[in-house]
C-alpha cells in the first residue's frame, strides 16, 4: 500500500468519523420547533405555552373563560341581549344568540350532524318520521348575522324517498317548507327575546 493510498484512507476515515450518521459527534440542534416537539410532544408543558395560567385539563385560563363556556354560554343569568355583542350574551356565539337558540330548539327533534356557533351553521342528520318510514328529511340552517332580523336566517330542507330496491333517492320539497321552518325559528327567537326582556 502506497503512502498516497494511506493518506487518502486516513483523510476519508477522519471525514466519515466526524459525521453523525456514522456515530461521530452530532451537531447541536438549532431547530426550536424540533426541540419543542421532542421535549413536549403533547403540548402540555407550561414552558412552551404562551398563555399564562392556562389549565389544559379544564381548558380554562386565569380569566375564567372555558372552551365549553365559549361554545354554549357561560351559564350566567344576566340576560343575553338582542345580539351576539350584547352584555350577557354567550361569548362563543358569533351570530345572534336568540336565532341560534331558537334554531336548536326548532330542530331538536332531529339528530344534529354539525353545529358551528361561530359561523352560524346548523346541519341536521337524516331523520325519518315514525309515521312515514319510507321518506327522510335533512335540514341546513344558516344564521346570517348578529342582529335579530326577519332576513337573518335561511333554511334549506332536503327530502329523500326509498325506491322499491331499497335505495334512497332525492325527492322534491315544497318551497314553502323552508319558509315555514324559517318562520318557526323566527317565532321562537321572538319568544326567547320577550322572555329575556320580561325578566
Amino acid at each position: 500500500m502506497s503512502m498516497r493510498n494511506i493518506g487518502l484512507a486516513v483523510t476519508l476515515a477522519s471525514l466519515v468519523g466526524g459525521c453523525s450518521f456514522f456515530g461521530g459527534p452530532a451537531q447541536k440542534e438549532t431547530d426550536t420547533d424540533a426541540t419543542q416537539r421532542a421535549e413536549d410532544p403533547y403540548h402540555t408543558s407550561a414552558k412552551y405555552n404562551p398563555y399564562t395560567g392556562y389549565n389544559p385539563k379544564t381548558q380554562e385560563g386565569t380569566d375564567g373563560v372555558s372552551l365549553m363556556g365559549m361554545l354554549f354560554g357561560s351559564g350566567d343569568k344576566k340576560g343575553g341581549g338582542g345580539d351576539a355583542n350584547a352584555p350577557g350574551a354567550p361569548s362563543g356565539v358569533g351570530v345572534n344568540s336568540y336565532l341560534w337558540r331558537a334554531t336548536l330548539d326548532t330542530v331538536s327533534f332531529m339528530p344534529l350532524a354539525s353545529a358551528d356557533p361561530f359561523g352560524g351553521v346548523i346541519i341536521t342528520d337524516w331523520y325519518s318520521p315514525a309515521e312515514s318510514p319510507t321518506e327522510r328529511f335533512k335540514m341546513n340552517v344558516f344564521i346570517l348575522g348578529r342582529e335579530l332580523r326577519a332576513d337573518g336566517v335561511r333554511a334549506t330542507v332536503f327530502r329523500q324517498k326509498r325506491d322499491p330496491s331499497g335505495q334512497w333517492v332525492d325527492a322534491a320539497v315544497e318551497p314553502q317548507t323552508g319558509i315555514d321552518l324559517e318562520n318557526a325559528i323566527l317565532t321562537r327567537a321572538r319568544q326567547l327575546r320577550l322572555n329575556t326582556a320580561s325578566k
